[in-house]
């Protein structure tokens, strides 16, 4: 029995009910209740006996005869840290760099340096074919004069238009063979399968999901998500290592500069 008029009751006082209070915390962690917790087994990252060696190896040349295996955990974790650190910060950087922003609303095309690229291969290709007709022209004026005199020059031209003529019946000869080729052919007929990401062997359907995994079965027409890859190259690290202050002058990036 509480007197009402007990004012060091605080949570009386504020209309808390501390045994409901109680119940659904007890509710709440019901499955960690009378649950026995322990520490897991610290796995080494890289392969503890030959970093060993490698330590030895390099502490013998200051002096250091004996490395506690701690030294080595140690070790293998800070590398194991330091690869997730570079792999997370390489694959933001190659996500960035296969972003498309041609649809997006808030940007707009300033420049497109591949419409140049091919207007000025067009134009070459173009100054090509007048500069081949106008040396046509004159191998075939120079096949066809019939002049007297014995003019080396002319008797050059005459058996450059002479081998350019072979060619173009050769080329066309060629050109025919395989028109002739592909009629006797016929059209191609694309392979039908049921289902994209389901090769066929045997008969039986093997299918390919986004994780890896085959199965076997007949073939249906349910699509599996294919999993998104993230393909990172050479210049990606290139960015990293010139970003960061500590590989921005190393001999890695100099080696991967050369590459």
């Amino acid at each position: 029995f509480r007197d009402d008029d007990d004012i060091n009751d605080v949570a009386s006082m504020a209309g808390v009910n501390l045994n409901e209070e109680s119940a659904r915390i007890m509710a709440t962690n019901s499955d960690l209740v009378g649950a026995q917790m322990q520490s897991c087994k610290d796995e080494p990252f890289l392969a503890a006996i030959p970093l060993h060696k490698r330590i030895l190896e390099m502490a013998k040349k200051l002096g250091i005869t004996d490395v506690p295996a701690e030294v080595v955990t140690f070790i293998s974790h800070a590398t194991q840290s330091r690869l997730r650190t570079v792999i997370e910060k390489v694959t933001v950087i190659t996500q960035h760099r296969m972003e498309s922003y041609k649809d997006d609303e808030w940007y707009e095309q300033a420049t497109d340096v591949r419409s140049q690229l091919k207007f000025f291969e067009q134009l070459e290709r173009l100054e090509k074919q007048r500069k081949d007709e106008q040396e046509r022209e004159i191998l075939l004026k120079a096949a066809k004069s019939r002049s007297r005199q014995e003019d080396p020059e002319q008797a050059r031209l005459k058996q450059k238009a002479k081998e350019m003529q072979q060619q173009e019946l050769a080329q066309m000869r060629q050109r025919d063979a395989n028109l002739t080729a592909l009629a006797a052919i016929g059209p191609r007929k694309k392979r039908k399968l049921d289902a994209p990401g389901l090769l066929t062997i045997g008969g039986e359907g093997v299918g390919l999901c986004g994780g890896g995994q085959a199965g076997l079965g007949t073939g249906s027409p349910r699509q599996y998500p294919r999993q998104k890859i993230t393909r990172v190259n050479l210049r990606d690290f290139i960015f990293y290592m010139e970003q960061e202050r500590e590989m921005s002058h190393s001999l890695l990036l100099y080696r991967a500069l050369l590459k």
